[in-house]
């Protein structure tokens, strides 16, 4: 099991005249630990969860521009970026050029987007559910395209693209991994199985049966299960003096009997002296081999 960071809130101590000096160190020690991926996530706002909404919030491909500059190993993508707040072939481009900027490091993290109110305050377009994972597919198919050697045109329902032109290429091959964030069992694990190099499904109770689906639309649409990497979504909470070190490597082992094989997520005092350097000397290890 490899393990990938998270970074989904930049609201620290010494505000945004520091924050690129911090989450640089972040993400550098992040690779030093032995992480094999860093994220961000792509929102304008902070979500519920994490904070209010006036807290401190990156644009995402801008801020995986600038980690790439200071990093030089760990993959680099969104969890994931909503389908409708960029066009598909400006989307294709930005994360090639991420892709060739990074010494072939990037990853194409994309979902169907659900944060409305973000939208409408930014003007940002928000349609419906059924016409969102409409373009979501569309998305997918015109970013394989321009990953191609066809650089003819696409005509979709929602997305007509004259010449898919794209140039230069990513260096990762055959493309920049694709990974499909949610677990909706009709349309998004039917994606993944369709398009996806990876799926990120959120650490619950139902985890094995969204996986048991995936597999499912594996068979039917004649697909390998295991060419798919499985990453689950997940808070490491190790404790403020590491006192849940062993819990979270025995859940991670759980997961990994599941066949997870990323455990992606956010941590608890990411910011903190000595936390990054915790998981990489006793988690890491202790879950490498699984």
């Amino acid at each position: 099991m490899k393990l990938g960071l998270h970074i989904a809130d930049f609201t620290w101590q010494g505000g945004p005249t520091v924050l690129r000096t911090d989450l640089g160190d972040i993400a550098a020690r992040a690779e030093q630990a032995g992480y094999d991926r860093v994220s961000v996530m792509d929102h304008v706002w902070q979500i519920g969860h994490l904070g209010p909404p006036e807290h401190e919030m990156l644009e995402a491909y801008t801020t995986l521009g600038y980690l790439a500059a200071k990093t030089e190993r760990v993959k680099l993508l969104t969890v994931v970026t909503a389908v409708v707040y960029r066009e598909p072939g400006l989307l294709a481009k930005a994360v090639t050029t991420l892709d060739v900027l990074s010494g072939g490091r990037a990853m194409l993290g994309i979902g169907a987007a659900w944060n409305e109110e973000e939208s409408r305050g930014l003007g940002l377009f928000f349609p419906s559910t059924a016409e969102r994972f409409e373009r979501l597919e569309e998305a997918l198919q015109i970013c394989l395209q321009m990953w191609s050697e066809d650089d003819g045109p696409f005509e979709g329902k929602h997305y007509q693209l004259a010449r898919t032109l794209n140039s230069p290429q990513a260096l990762s091959r055959p493309h920049p991994p694709i990974l499909i964030g949610g677990a909706g069992e009709r349309k998004t694990l039917r994606m993944v199985a369709q398009y996806a190099d990876a799926c990120n499904i959120f650490d619950s109770p139902d985890l094995a049966h969204k996986l048991q689906v995936l597999r499912e639309h594996c068979e039917r649409l004649g697909r390998d299960y295991d060419e798919i990497e499985k990453t689950a979504q997940l808070r490491f909470d190790l404790g403020r003096d590491g006192e849940r070190v062993e819990q979270t490597i025995e859940h991670l082992h759980e997961l990994a009997e599941l066949g997870i094989e990323v455990a992606h997520g956010t941590l608890a005092g990411v910011s903190e002296p000595g936390m990054l350097e915790l998981v990489g000397e006793r988690v890491i290890p202790a879950v490498a081999a699984r």
